[in-house]
This record gives C-alpha cells, sequence and structure tokens, in this order.
C-alpha cells in the first residue's frame, strides 16, 4: 500500500470498482444485536450492483452458522460461508505450528465458534491444565471468567504454546464500549510474562484466512477500527474504508500514523454505494466538496491549528482535515489542533 497523504478519490461507486467488500461486524454492520443505521439497505445494494459481500470479525465467540443466522434476522442474505472469524484464522495458526500435534489436546478459553474451528481442524478441545494440553487458545466469550483464565495462566506458565484469536482491547455493544479479547489476554499476560501467537486483525494469518476462504481478486476492506480493521489492510496491501460508525472518532483519524490511514472514509456503509469525491490542493491548504481546511499556524503549546470554512456534507470536511493532518504529519502522527474544526462539522 503506498503513502497517502489524504482520502484517495475514486471516479466511480466502490461498490462498482472493487469485487468484494470484506466487512467488519461489530461496529459496521452491527452493535450487539441492533444493526448500524443505514448497514442493512447499503450492504444489500451493493450486493445487488454485483459486490460481493464477506463478513470478516475479530469476533470469535459465535460460530459462522450463528453469525450468519443474525444477519440474517437483521434482513441481509448471509450464509456461513461468507462469514470468515479469527477463530478460523487461530485455528489454521495452531495447525500449521509444529509444536502443536495433530490431535493433540487444546486448552480454549472462550466460545462456540472458537470450539467449532479448533474441532474442525481436529483438535481435543479440553477446559483444565490438568487435562495435559499441547496449546492454550484464548478468544473473547462474554462468560470468561476467572476460572478460565486461571486454567489458561496454569498452563502458559507451565511453557504450554498459547495462542490468541485477536487482542482488541475493546468492542462495541448496544449499551457502549465494553472489555474485549485483548483486555482479557493481559490477564493472561501479567500473570505469566509471556506473549501470545495472534491471529486476528491486523495480523497476517487473519488477511490469508480472508483471501484464501473469499478468493477476492479486488477486495476492500471495511471497517470502524484504525489498529485492527485499517491497519490489517496496510498489512495485507489492499485498500480500506472507514466508516465513522463504531470506535474511531474524528480526532483520532486526524492522528493516525500511516498505517493507520484508511484509503477512503465515509460516515456510514452509505459511502460504498458512492464515488469518493476527490481532495484537491487549495493554497495552503486542501479542498474536498464544499470544504476547504488549512493550517493557521502556530497554536498552544507549540501545537499548529487547522481552520475549516466552507458547508456541505460533513465527511468531506473531514476528508479536507484529514488531508492537511497527514500532509504535516508525513511518516509520524499529526500535532494539530483540530478542535474547533471538528466542532463545525457537528454543527
Amino acid at each position: 500500500m503506498t503513502h497517502r497523504t489524504r482520502p484517495a478519490a475514486a471516479e466511480r461507486p466502490l461498490c462498482e470498482a472493487y469485487d468484494t467488500a470484506l466487512y467488519d461486524l461489530d461496529g459496521v454492520v452491527y452493535a450487539g444485536r441492533t444493526a448500524i443505521p443505514y448497514a442493512v439497505e447499503s450492504v444489500s445494494e451493493a450486493s445487488a450492483r454485483g459486490m460481493r459481500a464477506a463478513y470478516v470479525t475479530n469476533n470469535a465467540s459465535r460460530t459462522p452458522q450463528a453469525v450468519a443466522e443474525h444477519l440474517n434476522r437483521l434482513g441481509l442474505d448471509a450464509a456461513p460461508e461468507d462469514v470468515i472469524n479469527s477463530a478460523q484464522a487461530v485455528a489454521r495458526l495452531v495447525a500449521d505450528d509444529g509444536r502443536v500435534p495433530a490431535g493433540s489436546r487444546v486448552l480454549v478459553v472462550g466460545g462456540a465458534g472458537l470450539v467449532q474451528a479448533l474441532r474442525e481442524r481436529g483438535f481435543e478441545v479440553v477446559r483444565s491444565a490438568e487435562d495435559g494440553p499441547a496449546a492454550v487458545v484464548q478468544g473473547y466469550d462474554p462468560t470468561v471468567g476467572w476460572e478460565h483464565l486461571a486454567e489458561a495462566t496454569y498452563a502458559v506458565a507451565s511453557g504450554v504454546p498459547w495462542f490468541a484469536s485477536n487482542t482488541d482491547l475493546t468492542i462495541p455493544t448496544a449499551r457502549g464500549t465494553a472489555p474485549g479479547n485483548g483486555a482479557l489476554v493481559e490477564v493472561v499476560r501479567i500473570a505469566t510474562g509471556a506473549d501470545p501467537l495472534v491471529a486476528g486483525k491486523p495480523r497476517p494469518p487473519m488477511h490469508r484466512e480472508t483471501i484464501l476462504r473469499t478468493g477476492a481478486e479486488r477486495p476492500l476492506v471495511v471497517g470502524d477500527r484504525l489498529d485492527t480493521d485499517i491497519e490489517g489492510a496496510h498489512v495485507g496491501g489492499v485498500d480500506s474504508l472507514l466508516v465513522m460508525t463504531g470506535v474511531t472518532t474524528a480526532a483520532q483519524l486526524l492522528a493516525a500514523p500511516p498505517e493507520h490511514r484508511p484509503t477512503y472514509v465515509a460516515t456510514d456503509l452509505r459511502g460504498i454505494l458512492e464515488p469518493q469525491p476527490a481532495v484537491e490542493a487549495s493554497g495552503t491548504g486542501f479542498r474536498c466538496g464544499g470544504w476547504t481546511a488549512a493550517p493557521a499556524g502556530g497554536g498552544g503549546n507549540g501545537v499548529g491549528r487547522v481552520l475549516l470554512e466552507g458547508e456541505g456534507d460533513p465527511a468531506d470536511g473531514l476528508r479536507a482535515l484529514c488531508a492537511v493532518a497527514w500532509s504535516a504529519a508525513g511518516d509520524g502522527r499529526a500535532s494539530l489542533d483540530a478542535e474547533e474544526a471538528l466542532a463545525r462539522l457537528d454543527r
């Protein structure tokens, strides 16, 4: 992926420019049991225009069948084979690891999705360190408690290889942000001093699993997280669309280092049905749609201010601000005071 100083333009709707959308789920398609506004209609319309939908999630708690049923209840036409989760990726990682014999016992800290994926690879699932496991595999499940983490700790401390489906510190729910698998992994890491092998986004095993299962030739990663979805696309060398419906704030996007900068930015999944407008140089700043953003000299504590003028689609204003921030930051993180500019987008 090339280094970008501004979001890219797309003359055609994204659903026509790419053959497969690799949709993240939590924060993109749904939050808990509830669909994100415009998500179902947008995914359905993109599919009707010929863009294949694949659902790629770091959440290893549920089986692909359960996820597909959830998506169907929301109004999407999804089959289990359309779902790729980090449980499948970590199961392949364990199977390919020379330290773990085929068919051996694996101590699982996680839910049904992780259990199914490991059994499909021929492993015997156990829940106690006293069962002589050849590996520990940890994934998110809302029922994980102290006893499960303690069993993982006993096994990892004894030298058993440790694998994690993903290390997302948080997970979006209908009630707000909650601890994710990464927070639970940290418990075992602190207790043992060990580090797991990680399969999920943004690590290469997840991207490899997704491409193997979808056969995508021109994939577009669609996500809400900079440190998993967008970095995962960067690692895989494919384009990405960030939607602002999940955990990422506009301020975090402006401060993103190169590996966290998406190719495209949209307010929600309706952006996949549209071309992306060009972000063009304008004086000392950049223009997108009806908005112009430009640096305004020094601010407090040596942090430069950025001004935003104009009107129209707030997403265009955000794209112009990204161009200013990323151009100023180069290969680092932007240090700009954009609070006033971002407030204009919220009016």
